[in-house]
């Protein structure tokens, strides 16, 4: 009865052990320890096979020593070993099976008397060979059949905790490169707190407003709706509310919905296990695993397939959700704020939009206003930006002239402070460094002509009247020294003339327009 409470008590310890990331070395050590009590000897190893060779992990007995921690053995040299790992059955070796080319696993390390007993016992999980156990001692006979039966028990329960240790070890290694991942862009943009900072400068009634609301719901674990237009600042906002909540030093992820394939969104949210489909040649952790702990937007949700939707619901129920091929329930704390620019209510009444999520995640919905509806913002805004350019490209600096301010509070601005960026960044490309004036900053539409820098100052009675063409080639010819020669992309000169770069250049080539 003694033995058997021992027994016992060694399990529960091990299992405790094995949940442990940085644990494997110990647990492994502490099995063989508590084995002594239940298989007798005077050295017992665990081995892990890596490509065809075992590698020593841990040794346990009189007989153990440094030597057989460095000890390695090619699987191939062995077929007695092989047996017991095709069949997943303890082998008892015996004389004869040390005898020939095969030798004793350890000859070499530890000095074994002919006819001792010794026992080979595989790890194993699922269709993955973990390794073996081997069991050794100095007298003479073989192993009975209780204590084999014994064994074999124990190396199931030792692979399983084998593998939960491992698993643990990875996951704690994702952890760590995703950490340092964060770390590194938290350095370059400033880290999710900068976000705050961003808020703070805002002029607008509406905005000021909204960083109340937002400052109020970080302090719970409420899921937050962030509803706007494209390019107003719903990802600034989710940075800030991580920022300002108690999980600030921990990991906020973002994951674009409209950006995954719709077959693949379930594995980059939830992760899969080896084999799960065809390509998973590993298994990987999702994204709910990785910001476990911390924050995880989910980015323009409005595109998330249905099928996700529904797994998504669960997690935000019950905590829980089940990698892609896999029926074993992962349990994670994470806090879920969702941004969209859809309509949610109409995408619903379309069917395009699971209901329940919806009132799932619209408890406390934030609506981040169009930079048109701020306008008192836009030039301290670009003046942010500006700066902002001005130290992530070593050029500049740049200020803006009295046209310039005005230009920028009256345009509508309908791509929003993503527009905003983009217009100035053209127009520092077209003025490296100064003061930038109204025809530097006007935004080039369809609807409107642009605005390129003057050749040179003219009057109504000095300016000759040229043919078209002419024109036309002296035209392109400045929007060409403008981008200094590009056509394509943005700031190119196709954008700034408002065609499309192929038709740009057939009109270069007709008119013979040579890139300066």
């Amino acid at each position: 009865m003694t033995q058997l409470y021992d027994a016992t008590r060694d399990l529960r310890d091990l299992a405790t052990l094995a949940i442990q990331p940085a644990a494997r070395q110990k647990m492994l050590t502490r099995a063989l320890d508590s084995l002594n009590r239940l298989v007798p000897h005077d050295l017992a190893a665990v081995l892990e096979l890596d490509e065809g060779t075992l590698r020593v992990l841990a040794s346990h007995g009189s007989l153990a020593n440094a030597a057989i921690l460095d000890h390695r053995l090619e699987l191939a040299r062995f077929p007695s070993i092989q047996k017991a790992l095709e069949t997943r059955r303890p082998v008892i070796l015996e004389e004869h099976d040390h005898a020939g080319d095969e030798g004793d696993p350890y000859d070499g390390v530890v000095d074994l008397p002919h006819g001792h007993s010794c026992m080979v016992v595989p790890l194993y999980s699922g269709d993955r060979t973990l390794g073996l156990m081997t069991f050794d001692r100095t007298v003479c006979g073989t192993y009975d059949e209780t204590t084999i039966a014994l064994a074999d028990v124990y190396g199931q329960i030792i692979s399983l905790a084998f593998l939960y240790a491992e698993q643990a070890e990875l996951l704690d290694r994702y952890r760590q490169r995703l950490d340092e991942r964060n770390r590194v862009l938290a350095q370059s943009q400033g880290g999710p707190c900068a976000a705050v900072e961003k808020l703070a400068r805002s002029r607008s009634g509406l905005m000021i407003n909204l960083g109340h609301q937002a400052q109020q719901v970080a302090q719970t674990t409420a899921p937050v709706l962030i509803q706007g237009e494209t390019g107003t600042g719903k990802e600034v906002l989710a940075q800030a509310i991580h920022c300002w909540s108690d999980r600030r030093d921990q990991t906020l992820l973002t994951l674009n919905c409209a950006a995954i394939p719709e077959t693949l969104i379930e594995s980059e949210l939830f992760g899969h296990v080896k084999g799960a489909f065809s390509g998973a040649d590993k298994a990987r952790p999702g994204r709910f695993l990785a910001a476990n702990g911390g924050t995880l937007l989910l980015d323009e949700i409005g595109d998330m397939p249905l099928q996700a939707q529904a797994k998504l619901l669960r997690v935000l129920q019950e905590g829980t959700f089940q990698p892609v091929g896999s029926d074993h329930t992962v349990k994670v704390d994470v806090r879920i704020l969702a941004s969209t620019h859809r309509d949610l209510d109409q995408a619903v009444a379309e069917g395009k939009f699971r209901e329940d999520l919806y009132y799932r995640l619209n408890v406390f919905p934030l609506y981040v206003p169009a930079l048109r509806d701020r306008s008192e913002d836009t030039v301290p805004l670009a003046e942010n930006i500006l700066a902002d350019m001005a130290a992530r490209t070593g050029r500049g600096p740049w200020t803006l002239a009295a046209g310039a301010r005005r230009e920028l509070e009256q345009q509508e601005w309908p791509g929003n402070i993503r527009q905003l960026v983009n217009a100035l960044e053209r127009a520092t490309i077209l003025k490296p460094r100064g003061t930038l004036e109204l025809h530097h900053v006007a935004v080039p539409s369809s609807r409107r002509a642009p605005v390129l820098p003057a050749a040179g100052p003219a009057t109504a009675e000095g300016t000759p009247i040229l043919p078209l063409q002419d024109m036309e080639r002296q035209y392109i010819g400045r929007a060409l020294e403008a981008t200094g020669g590009k056509i394509y992309g943005q700031g190119g000169a196709a954008e700034l003339l408002g065609l499309k770069p192929t038709t740009l250049q057939s009109r270069m080539k007709k008119l013979g327009v040579k890139r300066p």
